[in-house]
């Protein structure tokens, strides 16, 4: 187990990083921030030009190797549906080392928003402009569509506040609204209710994503 410090001095645990099985080249295994209690809603639906954000009904995650699970709970709550966490784990494969990769997770949000949904790779350690640029679009028509997207991310990112998000060993966030056209984009984070929300630029978004992937429409 590692220590990771979330902002607003929350202390997380995070499980390891197990090995990417199979012989498809996916984003490594994601572990996953500490239990934490469910919180309130995360945003109010609000638009505007350039910018739009979902509806969600958030809860955090209940142990901390259920990110996976609960960013596609949250996902899946901005159009209403209310999916319980452990059958989702069940159909992704879910253990105690994670969510293997978003090829696990797309699947299950194609079943139930029965809408297209597909996995997108960054497999680089650092985005490029061409892979942030169609990160930016993807969200963007997405969230336009009323749906929300899934990332696996790993490492360090900075938000527009000015805090840190850390999670080294990888976690799961849903991407739930965007600003300025896509520029920033709104985050529903399952793994601590104090930390719910938050605003990162999509550039932060792509580079956080490197060498793992999202799904998108």
């Amino acid at each position: 187990m590692r220590t990771n410090t979330m902002l607003r001095n929350t202390v997380l645990t995070a499980a390891g990083i197990a090995a990417t099985a199979g012989g498809i080249a996916g984003p490594a295994i994601a572990a996953h921030a500490a239990p934490a209690k469910p919180a309130a809603q995360v945003q109010t639906d609000r638009k505007g030009h350039g910018e739009r954000e979902l509806d969600v009904r958030y809860e955090a995650q209940p142990n901390f190797y259920y990110c996976g699970p609960a960013a596609t709970r949250n996902a899946l709550s901005v159009l209403g549906k209310n999916i319980d966490v452990d059958a989702m784990a069940k159909e992704m494969g879910t253990t105690e080392s994670g969510t293997n990769s978003i090829n696990d997770i797309t699947p299950v949000l194609n079943k139930e928003t029965g809408k297209h949904y597909r996995s997108v790779e960054i497999k680089d350690g650092k985005a490029d402009d061409k892979q942030t640029d169609t990160l930016r679009a993807d969200i963007v028509r997405t969230v336009d569509d009323g749906r929300a997207v899934v990332a696996n991310i790993a490492g360090t990112a900075t938000d527009t506040d000015g805090n840190t998000h850390s999670f080294e060993g990888g976690h799961y966030i849903s991407v739930v609204g965007y600003q300025d056209n896509g520029h920033t984009v709104t985050i529903a984070d399952s793994a601590n209710p104090n930390t719910a929300s938050y605003r990162i630029s999509v550039d932060n978004l792509a580079d956080w994503i490197a060498t793992r992937g999202y799904s998108a429409s």
